[in-house]
């Protein structure tokens, strides 16, 4: 089966933070819709699009557990009874806030500090929710593999599918595909910092995790459940 999983944070439906990442990557991951991305001078509607094609597939999300599909004998019915349970023993926090950073040749928004109950959070969903997923296809492993791992990244692969979990996670929300030109990245550093400004001094609720769903690699991702923290 192609179909994936994914467990994501995800803003609080018809936040200022969802409402920008919405926007800016031009869809609505939860509701499927496609939506006009901000009007602004410096940027073509043709490169914004081409800019945000690889994350838009993807919707506006920080990773708590990289896409994977289901292991033998595991169902999503299953997944969404481990998921509720594990929710309601989890207590919600909120980040002070957040800021742009280039990440290797892409843009993200990233926590203004560092937020132990997050890291927690992420490694939990890491372990917790293991036992549901299938080991990668080959053609993953390798793509991982070619674009250059640690020895630490290349252990965390072998053993939870993903290179970027444990001491080697950092949580981010994509904003951009790869700009390899430096000038570039620093014009649309700009940009997106004077109309993502209002927000990024807001504290960001943590008090949910999401799971998505990828029916086949040429379908984009969609939000299908969210799981409130606490009873």
């Amino acid at each position: 089966m192609s179909a994936r999983y994914a467990i994501y944070f995800a803003p609080l439906r018809g936040s200022d933070l969802a409402r920008f990442g919405d926007h800016w990557l031009g869809r609505d991951a939860e509701s499927g819709e496609s939506l006009q991305p901000p009007s602004h001078a410096g940027v073509g509607d043709a490169e914004l699009r081409a800019l945000t094609e690889a994350p838009r597939q993807y919707g506006f999300h920080g990773t708590f557990k990289a896409p994977f599909r289901l292991a033998d004998g595991a169902d999503v019915q299953h997944l969404h009874a481990a998921l509720s349970t594990f929710a309601r023993r989890q207590a919600s926090f909120a980040l002070r806030g957040l800021r742009l950073r280039a990440i290797g040749e892409f843009l993200a928004l990233v926590p203004s500090e560092d937020s132990p109950p997050l890291s927690r959070l992420a490694e939990a969903c890491v372990t917790e929710f293991d036992a549901f997923r299938a080991p990668p296809e080959p053609a993953d492993l390798a793509k991982r593999h070619a674009a250059g791992l640690t020895p630490r990244q290349t252990e965390l692969l072998a053993r939870w599918g993903y290179p970027y979990v444990m001491d080697e996670f950092r949580f981010h929300l994509t904003l951009t595909a790869s700009i390899p030109d430096e000038a570039s990245r620093v014009r649309l550093s700009l940009l997106i910092t004077s109309l993502a400004a209002p927000i990024l001094k807001q504290p960001v609720p943590v008090r949910e995790i999401c799971l998505f769903h990828q029916p086949d690699r040429k379908t984009a991702f969609r939000l299908i459940a969210r799981f409130p923290f606490g009873a």
